[in-house]
């Protein structure tokens, strides 16, 4: 077998088929699902296109950016195609979701949609396929993508007014950003999921507004929890902005919430809200990955977009997986890496545990546009 650094000399998983089977060795025959050693077994995958972004938001990356990854290190839209084959066709995931960095930077984003498009699940059936953006030069892509088989997108908006918008981006693009969900809509990429980061100091006053306004437009609002995953002086986890405290800002507003699971083991935690007399109600969701991490139903796995696999957004071990693919390994070989790497998930991310200093959670090495979202 091709070695693989980290993971070269690791203890063989046992990877569970339909029925249970027993553990297969290294050599054997190679694995139908990808299962972890606590029975999750993987059905999502984030696959990331670029590191690169055209946004500068305070609480992701500095002001100058980041060293970004040469482009000889980035996985081709081939090699992208060939690991979701892989993920979709023999390992048993169902959906998969591009990210960045920012993917539309990406010009072959539309043949590597198309090529994702035409996988089948064993059951025949097609990947789900989403796309995670911050919507600039969406309005021009929009229907060539929705063309090549993408079926939704998530977009990031921090805030619908436009100086408190450049504050946080550290770039005066709203307009841009409201014509490109605009050619998302026409283009019937629905539905249209906005991604709000929970920041300290504002989201008494910044939640309800923009709950409000993506009810009024119908778009499905998902507020997510600050998590350290920027530039490590923007994250402490006392100043986290936890769940409670966005609900209880919505409903100090005067929204009527009632709560509504976790469908389908989605992130988002989902609430119902009542209409009212300035909006048609619908639904607000929330991402407690650090008050209330769903790590016990985690169905992720991670590519970058230097094709290291990473089994959990928090994980501090990596496994290259475009080295030995761009060194001949058999698809048998590869899905016997992504198998090992799997079993070896940890539980929990243990970030919910510590307090800001506290060596027991450590953070991982890359930032979130480096790892994808």
């Amino acid at each position: 077998m091709i070695g693989t650094g980290r993971v070269t000399d690791l203890p063989v998983p046992t990877v569970r088929a339909h029925p249970p089977a027993s553990p297969a060795p290294a050599t054997g025959s190679p694995p139908e699902v990808l299962q972890d050693r606590y029975g999750r077994t993987v059905r999502d995958l984030r696959l990331s296109l670029t590191d690169r972004c055209n946004l500068r938001c305070t609480y992701c990356m500095p002001a100058e950016g980041m060293d970004w990854l040469p482009a000889p290190s980035l996985l081709s839209a081939e090699e992208l195609i060939r690991l979701a084959r892989l993920a979709v066709t023999r390992l048993g995931v169902e959906r998969i979701r591009l990210t960045g960095g920012e993917p539309l930077l990406r010009r072959d984003l539309e043949e590597v949609v198309a090529g994702l498009a035409g996988l089948r699940t064993r059951s025949g059936a097609r990947p789900d396929l989403g796309l995670t953006t911050n919507g600039l030069g969406l309005e021009r892509r929009a229907a060539a993508l929705r063309r090549a088989g993408l079926d939704r997108v998530n977009i990031s908006v921090d805030s619908l007014d436009r100086q408190d918008y450049a504050a946080l981006t550290r770039r005066d693009r709203l307009d841009d950003v409201l014509a490109g969900i605009a050619g998302a809509q026409n283009a019937g990429l629905s539905p249209i999921k906005i991604n709000a980061v929970a920041l300290p100091g504002t989201v008494g006053e910044r939640a309800p507004q923009l709950l409000r306004e993506c009810l009024r437009r119908g778009w499905q609002l998902r507020f997510i929890e600050h998590m350290p995953l920027g530039p490590a002086s923007s994250w402490q986890r006392g100043e986290v902005v936890v769940a409670e405290e966005i609900l209880d800002s919505l409903r100090a507003a005067g929204f009527t919430l009632e709560e509504a699971g976790r469908p389908d083991r989605r992130p988002a935690a989902l609430w119902r809200v009542r209409a009212g007399a300035d909006h048609p109600g619908g639904s607000v969701g929330i991402i407690a990955s650090v008050s209330a991490p769903f790590c016990n139903d985690c169905d992720r796995t991670r590519i970058t977009a230097d094709g290291r696999l990473m089994t959990c957004l928090f994980s501090a071990t990596e496994t290259d997986l475009r080295g030995p693919m761009r060194a001949g390994a058999s698809d048998e070989e590869l899905m016997r890496l992504w198998a090992r790497a799997t079993w070896l998930k940890p539980r929990a991310h243990g970030c919910d545990d510590a307090p800001s200093g506290d060596p027991a959670f450590s953070r991982p090495r890359r930032t979130m546009s480096a790892i994808g979202g």
